[in-house]
């Protein structure tokens, strides 16, 4: 069963064409990556998904909701979490505040509650912000300044940040980007782990590790259009994609 169908979706800024006719199926459950070279369309392709973009024209469908003219914050609401290139995160509020707060966001859609519920579900949310932080590893740091964290934790945090929504699908935009190969290792082997909790996942990513490490299928871009899908093994030996992407080197 596919939880994001995107058919014939076109974007253009003046002459340029920055996304033509592209379709995408993902399959609930799956981790799919999408890569291709600078430029390609990426980015632009996961802002049509989560609102921050509206298509020029095609479909976005997300379990049988189209996804076109609705808010990022309702896109949120109803599943779908994004994980930034820059982790996104209150820096100046504690780790465990930074995990509560999307819970109540989720919830209600905006942080004017009423005063009697939200003393009523505060406990609840506080302990399941702690149990998901101790999933992430930082459990031991919950009251100290998200500002004060590594790169890598800060990654970790704003996973964290996701998982308290309880995401349908969880986009994750070069989720690696700036770590150290430790801390590339280490978010592997976190991603893995969330894995098993159902999410699917769409992962825009450069590290080839990183992709060959956790999708269990990729889409190729490059100017615009996918060109390629398969699985990694199918996507390591197409020639169409060696030249495309790496220029004609081996995937």
């Amino acid at each position: 069963m596919a939880v994001l169908d995107v058919t014939n979706v076109n974007k253009s800024f003046g002459g340029l064409h920055a996304l033509s006719n592209v379709n995408l199926s993902v399959e609930e459950g799956a981790v799919h990556a999408i890569i291709g070279p600078n430029g390609a369309g990426k980015s632009t392709f996961l802002n049509c998904i989560i609102g921050r973009l509206a298509p020029d024209s095609g479909t976005v469908m997300f379990n049988g909701t189209s996804l076109i003219g609705m808010k990022p914050h309702k896109i949120n609401q109803i599943g779908v979490a994004r994980v930034f290139q820059t982790p996104e995160i209150f820096s100046d509020l504690s780790l465990l505040d930074n995990v509560m707060i999307p819970a109540f966001a989720k919830a209600d859609g905006s942080f004017a509650l009423n005063a009697w519920r939200r003393v009523s579900s505060r406990k609840n949310i506080r302990e399941e912000a702690e149990h998901i932080l101790e999933d992430v590893g930082l459990i031991g740091q919950k009251d100290i300044l998200s500002s004060s964290l590594s790169r890598g934790d800060k990654r970790r945090l704003e996973l964290a940040m996701c998982l308290i929504q309880h995401p349908k699908l969880l986009l994750l935009d070069e989720p690696t980007a700036g770590m150290s190969r430790a801390d590339t290792n280490s978010t592997i082997d976190l991603l893995k782990q969330i894995g098993e909790r159902g999410i699917t996942k769409i992962i825009i990513e450069h590290d080839m590790h990183v992709v060959f490490s956790l999708a269990t299928k990729i889409s190729v871009l490059a100017q615009g259009t996918f060109i390629a899908e398969g699985t990694p093994d199918e996507i390591k030996g197409n020639p169409v994609v060696q030249e495309a992407y790496l220029g004609g080197e081996t995937v």
